[in-house]
């Protein structure tokens, strides 16, 4: 839908691919990890638009976003609205950058100046010299220093996309040539680099460059031999990073984990002092706590990155599902998920995933003796959105099994009304300890 749009006079295109792990900046991904890849180019497209925004919101023209990828309801949650967005058609970039041009001109635009997202350089005055190159001349390019092109104008339609070797350093020569053949006028911009190499990468972005976790996975433990290597096992990604914060184990959950060739580290006792040290020490820009007991779906990594493509997401957790076949926990697992989904209140059995910088700011975990997870959610839902991942991590279901489905879930739910009424955690935390004595 064009929004506020007219679809009318002169035009500025972003043509770019919707951030997906494992899809996008493939060239980047032995650097960054798939997700750390798609994550640059989130960001890249997220400053280009909001560039592009600022330049169009002063001079009056309009701006259409022609995606690869995706589908226009995530990208309007993504980018916003008030502007044109189409799929780019089918075909190489040469033919969906010619249909998109012919598109346009259709629609009624004049000048029309398509764009991509990977130079980091760009300013509001490259875009101005393009839309003001167009007034004496048919084309106008915005070089790259690779032998491409970054940015694309023109004042009519044109044929300049056919045959031409895309993604090598000759682009730019064969489109020059091709304009002279047609006796197109051409201006030509200053070059600029854009993102495609680990070179590109370490010249304008140094800071990206390094090697980072896009995710890491912080795991507290406390006697978890049985299930720490399964739960390792689970959560191993190239894109995460593991680290495990035991607090005083008696048995060797220490040394599995270290079998396992994850980070191990030694915290006094206490779920969330165990969780803000590993937070604490954690290279990743998201973090992701898991229960020593709880198994992750398969791609958590990109159900993870997905949720943040909402921008108002702050955190996110898993759908709830034990690994006990029982008849009560049928009812059981969909309530819970629907306090979840619903009411926005996950708990921590169900991996809770945050970006470090807001975790940092709210200060993580109080030092709660119980349902510290419950403590950090209900601050978080006052500033942004709880969001539920549409597949299931699974937690054990040891404690049903010890006390019983029914009276492990009401003493559940005594926790969490305990909570509401402000009954002070000590005390709730001594509720249920006793509920577990045998």
């Amino acid at each position: 839908m064009p929004g506020r749009d007219n679809l009318q006079g002169d035009r500025l295109i972003i043509f770019s691919r919707y951030p997906v792990p494992g899809r996008t900046k493939t060239r980047l991904i032995p650097v960054l990890g798939p997700a750390g890849a798609a994550d640059l180019q989130r960001r890249l497209i997220q400053k280009a638009a909001l560039s592009v925004r600022k330049f169009t919101a002063k001079s009056g023209l309009g701006m259409e976003v022609h995606f690869e990828g995706g589908d226009e309801r995530r990208i309007r949650r993504w980018l916003g609205g008030g502007f044109f967005i189409t799929p780019q058609k089918p075909g190489d970039l040469g033919i969906r950058m010619q249909k998109a041009f012919d598109d346009t001109f259709q629609r009624g635009g004049r000048r029309v100046v398509l764009m991509g997202t990977d130079v980091p350089d760009f300013t509001a005055d490259h875009l101005r010299q393009a839309f003001e190159g167009l007034v004496a001349n048919d084309l106008v390019l915005g070089p790259s220093i690779d032998g491409g092109y970054w940015l694309i104008g023109l004042k009519c339609p044109a044929s300049i996309f056919q045959g031409l070797d895309w993604g090598t350093e000759v682009v730019l020569d064969q489109t020059l040539a091709l304009a002279k053949e047609q006796g197109l006028k051409v201006h030509l911009l200053e070059p600029l680099m854009d993102i495609d190499t680990k070179d590109d990468l370490a010249s304008l972005m140094p800071g990206e460059a390094r090697q980072r976790p896009y995710l890491s996975i912080i795991i507290p433990t406390k006697n978890e031999a049985a299930n720490i290597e399964a739960t390792i096992s689970s959560a191993r990604d190239q894109d995460a990073e593991i680290i495990v914060i035991d607090g005083g184990s008696t048995d060797d959950t220490r040394e599995r984990a270290c079998a396992a060739g994850v980070r191990v580290e030694v915290s006094s006792p206490g779920r969330a002092k165990q969780q803000n040290l590993g937070a604490k020490i954690a290279h990743g820009r998201v973090l992701l706590f898991l229960h020593a007991d709880t198994i992750l779906p398969a791609g958590f990594v990109t159900h993870i990155f997905e949720s943040f493509m909402n921008p108002k997401t702050i955190l996110g957790a898993f759908k709830f599902k034990t690994d006990l076949n029982h008849p009560l926990m049928k009812v059981f697992e969909p309530l819970v998920n629907f306090r979840s989904q619903c009411l926005k209140l996950p708990y921590g059995d169900q991996g809770l995933y945050i970006k470090k910088s807001v975790f940092e700011s709210v200060g993580g975990f109080q030092d709660v003796p119980i349902s510290e997870d419950l403590f950090l959610v209900r601050r978080l839902s006052k500033l942004g959105y709880i969001h539920t991942a549409p597949v299931a991590a699974v937690t054990s279901a040891r404690r049903w099994r010890e006390l019983g489905v029914f009276q492990t879930t009401l003493i559940n739910y005594v926790v969490l009304a305990g909570y509401f009424l402000k009954v002070s955690p000590s005390t709730l935390a001594a509720i249920y300890r006793k509920s577990g004595d045998r």
